[in-house]
């Protein structure tokens, strides 16, 4: 009897702790937009260390946001090759199974860019940060592989999720070409990172409040880096070798490949 009764007053407990958590994101990303990010730009006038600034800033902010989660039980989580994270002009590809992985991976990489959509552009709660971090917009048309790449090579750690969305509840990756093209045509090894969350929540169509009987684990595995042109030629064995300067066909062999290696350690 008393069991059932705790399980229920804990996940009474969790949505609550959710519902100020996500208060907190929202009312923080304010508070920077208004303030913090508007300070920074009188302080320091020169663009380039104004985002590396603000990228250190909103690493920090993430990192709170992200032990305010796990102080409240929402969630737990543990990383494992953290150590290799710590370099810099990294293209960081990651599965994405939850509303959250964002935030995990830009709590714990250095010198983070990321694409991001044209709508938090126009959001008050993120255009502060997005703006001042420098943050590549997914509504740049055909420059926006050259400005990936162009990342890299300047040493920001690019995170790209290849699914361009949260993955279905069916847990059936579909990788788009994106990513790969970066890799390809930027000549880029791939540092992959695998996210698991057990039990599932904040999926693809899941409420905030839906959460679930138990507190919901995050296993982060940072992998070692993978080779591109290996990746390449073991995407379709049986069939000629394509060279890198054939970027079509080369990104669509990565993309193959990429897909089977998140599908096999998710």
């Amino acid at each position: 009897m008393h069991r059932p009764i705790r399980q229920r007053l804990a996940r009474i407990w969790r949505i609550a702790a959710t519902g100020f958590c996500f208060a907190v994101f929202g009312l923080g990303g304010l508070v920077m937009r208004l303030f913090a990010f508007p300070l920074l730009a009188l302080l320091v006038r020169d663009r380039q260390r104004q985002v590396l600034a603000a990228r250190r800033l909103i690493q920090l902010a993430m990192r709170g946001f992200v032990e305010l989660m796990r102080a409240t039980g929402v969630i737990r989580y543990r990383i494992t090759g953290l150590e290799r994270l710590q370099r810099t002009g990294l293209l960081i590809l990651a599965n994405h199974p939850t509303l959250i992985d964002t935030v995990l991976l830009m709590a714990f990489v250095r010198h983070a860019d990321c694409i991001v959509k044209n709508a938090l552009w126009r959001n008050p709660f993120t255009r502060g940060p997005v703006q001042a971090a420098g943050y590549i917009s997914n509504d740049q048309g055909p420059e926006l592989i050259e400005d990936c790449i162009n990342s890299i090579r300047a040493g920001s750690n690019l995170i790209i999720f290849p699914e361009g969305t949260r993955t279905p509840r069916d847990g059936n990756i579909s990788f788009k070409r994106g990513a790969a093209n970066v890799a390809v045509r930027g000549v880029c090894a791939i540092t992959p990172v695998v996210i698991r969350c057990t039990p599932a929540t904040l999926g693809k169509g899941c409420k905030w409040w839906d959460v679930p009987p138990t507190t919901a684990h995050f296993s982060i595995d940072i992998g070692q880096d993978i080779d591109l042109r290996q990746a390449i030629d073991a995407a379709c064995p049986d069939t000629a070798a394509v060279e890198i300067d054939n970027p079509g066909a080369a990104a669509r062999r990565l993309t193959h490949y990429l897909q089977h290696y998140f599908m096999k350690e998710s």
